[in-house]
């Protein structure tokens, strides 16, 4: 689970000419996006892959991409697919599938439970 530094710069680059406040992190070995707070993409063994569900999975599937498993083949299917190498070249294609992931990602955020926090005293 590495990523080649000049790989890294090179997608970070192409993502901040398409998405908003792209930052990455480093993370187990690999890189994780987010464009603004949203995680939506991750970097690993000098490939890029982008958040996925239902609606998206099979747009990934019908190109031939395969799912992220960190563990191998045979392993945990994560909810990120590889994008084509392509894709990254070509500006306009890159938009729509970031859009995407982007969107996957806010409505993921948006279904995730609050917290359960204790109520907070009131100041009398």
């Amino acid at each position: 689970m590495t990523v080649n530094e000049t790989f890294r710069t090179f997608v970070l680059e192409q993502l901040g000419r398409v998405a908003h406040q792209i930052r990455s992190r480093a993370m187990f070995g690999g890189v994780g996006i987010y464009s603004e707070e949203l995680f939506f993409a991750l970097m690993d063994d000098d490939s890029l892959y982008f958040k996925v569900d239902d609606s998206t999975r099979p747009d990934f599937e019908a190109r031939g991409l395969k799912p992220f498993q960190p563990f191998g083949e045979g392993g945990e299917v994560m909810q990120y697919y590889q994008v084509a190498p392509e894709t990254l070249e070509d500006l306009e294609e890159l938009r729509t599938w970031v859009d995407k992931a982007v969107a996957v990602a806010r409505t993921k955020r948006a279904r995730r439970p609050k917290s359960a926090a204790p109520p907070r005293k009131r100041r009398k």
